[in-house]
């Protein structure tokens, strides 16, 4: 016969599996971050600048006239009866009456729903979105976020066609696996790193044959080198290092002016 479970040990389970739906949760809605409603488009009502859906303007800081729920998308309740914190029997709500809270991650409203409002600050998908070029997050910029379809880091709205052009080019010189000297025929879009297929294993650990091998370094699914428009890291030597100037004046006249200054010092 099983031992009971103590109180502590059920809740421990309980936190456990509650975590578990909470990051599988974040990781789907990762996936479609372009959709979500804290992520959405937004126009300002007094200056009329295009943004990402926000409490307040980033530029004016005006208070927008239809605020849009970061969780459920809705800009106005229609719950006769529901899980609303502020009942509105009969009456449809709207504007501020609508809102109960302000998202401290993706600076979003969140309407009077009492399970958008204990629901929300665990499932945002923007709370860690810091631009992967600029290091900006979503406070220090007024644009929306992407995720790069390589790597699958966060990335602002100025930074994401000019990283994701060149996402796919390696941190070395060839192909070469980084432990050993063979050709690497998984590359890891994080690390920039190419693994043969020895390397990319790790001893004692079982690995489904249905998902991609994970990198060795950061854990990140790995794909195949030759299924990828891969590139490797060019280096400029000489001539080729420097921007050409067709203003530059070649070294034979400098060396000739030089010897006129000489010779003028040199008369009396």
């Amino acid at each position: 016969m099983p031992n009971k479970k103590t109180g502590q040990r059920k809740k421990a389970e309980k936190q456990k599996a509650r975590q578990k739906v909470i990051r599988d949760g974040v990781r789907a809605r990762k996936d479609c971050i372009t959709l979500a409603p804290s992520n959405g488009k937004m126009e300002c009502d007094k200056c009329g600048r295009l943004q990402k859906n926000r409490a307040f303007c980033y530029f004016c800081e005006s208070l927008q006239r239809l605020p849009c729920c970061a969780e459920c998308g809705k800009v106005k309740c229609m719950l006769k009866t529901g899980d609303c914190v502020i009942r509105h029997p009969g009456v449809f709500t709207s504007g501020t009456a609508m809102v109960g809270a302000i998202c401290d991650f993706c600076e979003a409203w969140i309407c009077h729903g009492r399970k958008c409002l204990s629901v929300r600050p665990c499932t945002c998908p923007l709370a860690d979105a810091v631009c992967f070029e600029c290091e900006r997050s979503i406070w220090s910029h007024g644009g929306r976020i992407f995720t790069c379809s390589f790597c699958d880091n966060f990335l602002c709205e100025d930074d994401q066609f000019e990283h994701q052009a060149s996402c796919q080019i390696l941190e070395r010189d060839d192909y070469k696996c980084a432990s050993c000297n063979r050709i690497g025929q998984h590359s890891c879009l994080r690390c920039k790193i190419c693994y043969c297929d020895d390397h990319v294993r790790r001893k004692g650990i079982k690995y489904d044959k249905n998902s991609p091998l994970p990198c060795p370094k950061c854990g990140y699914e790995t794909t195949e080198t030759k299924g990828m428009s891969m590139s490797t890291k060019t280096h400029k030597y000489g001539a080729n290092a420097r921007e050409p100037d067709n203003y530059a004046e070649p070294k034979w006249y400098q060396a000739d002016e030089e010897e006129e200054d000489e010779d003028e010092e040199e008369d009396p």
